[in-house]
């Protein structure tokens, strides 16, 4: 509305900040818009006037309506100076607003509004209260849920494989394992008390009725008939304390139940393993809980199972009835090269005694390598390992998963810094009945040993063993 009451209009140039046209003759510009024009009707349509220089009539218009006072397309309305910035439209159809001073226009673009997108400010009005900024849009559910289920699928496959796995191996092991009634009839016409701990008897058989011709030839076995105990051992767990693994020679000069004295391997011959548990316990007091037994070829088996084992012979060893020329030193070594090893007798200068230490020591390094981290996370090879340690065992009927844990962690305990390995005292090396060279115990020092053991001391034998593993050199 001008001063002297009349209305007055925008030019495109008036709105776009440029300088006046001359004025376009009514035939040129008629009043009335062409057909079509939407935006020229809608913005007639909240405040707008028709004017025949503008196209789409912009009537300065200050009521205060929906769009602000200046008209829908005014200066300070919805779209002058508010939600987008200074004016979409303001001015002419791309005056001073979005692409006023813009694209179009002089002056570039400039900063919007407050709340709204870029835009200069037409001089259709001042700036408006800024408009809402742009709509919030939800995340895709779906999208962020897949991955967690994914991860959950992947987590649960994991722990399902951690508890299956060492189930897999303990039932190959326990189902491959062999069983002999051993300990029943030894304890028939007993009367030790239990002794406290858990002690178990370990016996390696020299019987080649399971080899074939080709493996005894192989292993270097020989063709000995019968069965007899190659190694004899007492591993006891103690309730507290540590664990001990003593070796009884087998030339060991005992009496036998119903058989007179005699070497102890003489027992294994005559009535098994329950003869032989009944020597043990009567020589000792200390009654026997569990039998272990192992054969040749399976003591083999195990060791080619698990990759071979690190012995360290502390001398030089070549001994033709056993099949092995080994330097001294640590070394790797497989089945045959390690049952060898671990029988010879004829290259060693103490017998007996250095047998007895070298089995120990092969025994041990075969069940630390089959419980290290190593063997077990390779299911190629602990599985094998598994089967192969379980058929190359032979335990009692009564023994359960729990006593054959025990014994398998109890001879790896036994390698480590807190394990204890030594030999029933010795007297004589060489003690000859009837023109046999026996083995005779030292009484006082092997009666000390057994009471140790039946009251659950093992600490006691520590300071025995440190003597033993000095006199021979370890």
């Amino acid at each position: 509305m001008s001063e002297d009451g009349e209305d007055r209009y925008w030019t495109p140039d008036e709105a776009a900040g440029r300088p006046k046209r001359r004025p376009q003759s009514p035939s040129s510009s008629p009043s009335t818009p062409p057909e079509g024009d939407e935006v020229g009707d809608l913005y007639r349509q909240h405040g707008g006037g028709a004017d025949p220089n503008a196209q789409y009539g912009q009537q300065v218009d200050h009521r205060e309506g929906q769009y602000g006072g200046a008209g829908q397309y005014g200066g300070a309305g919805q779209y002058g100076g508010g939600q987008y910035g200074a004016g979409q439209a303001g001015g002419d159809q791309y005056g001073a607003g979005q692409y006023g001073a813009g694209g179009y226009g002089p002056a570039g673009r400039g900063p919007g509004g407050p709340g709204g997108p870029e835009g200069s400010g037409g001089p259709g009005g001042p700036e408006g209260p800024g408009g809402p900024g742009r709509p919030w849009s939800a995340p895709n559910l779906g999208r962020l849920r897949m991955p967690k289920l994914r991860l959950r699928l992947i987590v649960l496959i994991v722990v399902g494989l951690l508890i299956a796995y060492p189930i897999i191996l303990g039932f190959t092991a326990w189902t491959s394992l062999n069983r002999v009634d051993a300990i029943g009839p030894a304890h028939e016409n007993s009367k030790l008390e239990d002794t406290p701990g858990r002690t178990y008897l370990v016996v390696g058989s020299d019987a080649r009725s399971d080899l074939s011709a080709e493996e005894k030839k192989d292993l270097g076995t020989g063709s000995v008939a019968g069965q007899r105990t190659d190694t004899i051992m007492l591993l006891h767990v103690p309730s507290s304390g540590p664990t001990v693994l003593i070796s009884v020679p087998r030339d060991s000069y005992v009496p036998i139940p119903g058989h007179g004295s005699n070497k102890i391997n003489a027992a294994y011959s005559f009535g098994g393993p329950s003869l032989l548990i009944e020597t043990l316990e009567n020589v000792g007091g200390v009654k026997i809980d569990e039998y272990v037994e192992t054969g040749l070829g399976g003591f083999a088996d195990i060791v080619n199972a698990i990759g071979g084992v690190t012995l360290c012979p502390k001398r030089a060893m070549k001994d033709a009835k056993a099949h092995i020329n080994l330097k001294k030193g640590c070394q790797e070594m497989n089945g045959k090269t390690a049952l060898g090893y671990a029988r010879a007798r004829y290259s060693d200068p103490r017998g007996d005694l250095g047998r007895v230490e070298r089995q120990r020591e092969t025994l041990a390094a075969i069940a630390k390598k089959t419980l290290s981290p190593g063997t077990l996370i390779q299911p190629w090879r602990a599985i094998p390992a598994a089967k192969a340690g379980g058929g190359a065992l032979t335990v009692d009927k009564s023994t359960g998963p729990v006593a054959l844990t025990k014994f398998v962690l109890a001879m790896r305990a036994v390698s480590g810094k807190n394990g204890i390995s030594m030999t029933v005292p010795i007297g004589d090396t060489d003690y000859r009945v009837n023109g046999m060279s026996t083995v005779k115990w030292d009484r006082t020092q092997a009666l000390e040993m057994f009471k140790d053991l039946k009251n659950d001391d093992t600490s006691a034998l520590k300071e025995m063993a440190d003597a033993q593993a000095k006199a021979s050199g370890s």
